[in-house]
């Protein structure tokens, strides 16, 4: 078995399994790191090889416990098994709009015609 530090980011909604996720992080003895976000250990098998493999294997364990919906979101950072730096995955859900675009100070360089 091996083993790799996880920080993981959760948006179940309203409605959302947090039972099943909760249940989840206890048993692998995950820590409150602030709103939403826990940092644990998992231990996983040495046949998996790739970061892809890593994270399929990962969100079929948490999908024994937890019941996901469309609009949930899981997103994980951790050492590549693959290239030994730091990556980040969506492994349920995808990335939405920057909710601070347009909060900056950049300039707006557009040129309308």
């Amino acid at each position: 078995m091996n083993e790799v530090s996880i920080w993981m980011t959760y948006d179940l909604g309203v409605g959302g399994d947090f039972r099943g996720l909760y249940s989840w992080f206890d048993d692998h003895e995950a820590i409150e790191c602030g709103n939403n976000i826990a940092y644990f250990k998992y231990k996983y098998a040495d046949s998996i090889h790739t970061d892809k493999e890593f994270a399929n294997s990962l969100k079929q364990d948490l999908s024994k416990n937890i019941k996901f919906t469309p609009s949930n979101r899981i997103y994980i950072v951790r050492k590549s098994i693959e290239k030994g730096n730091t990556i980040g995955t969506f492994i349920v859900g995808k990335r939405k709009a920057n909710p601070w675009e347009g909060f900056g100070t950049k300039p707006d360089n557009t040129i309308d015609a």
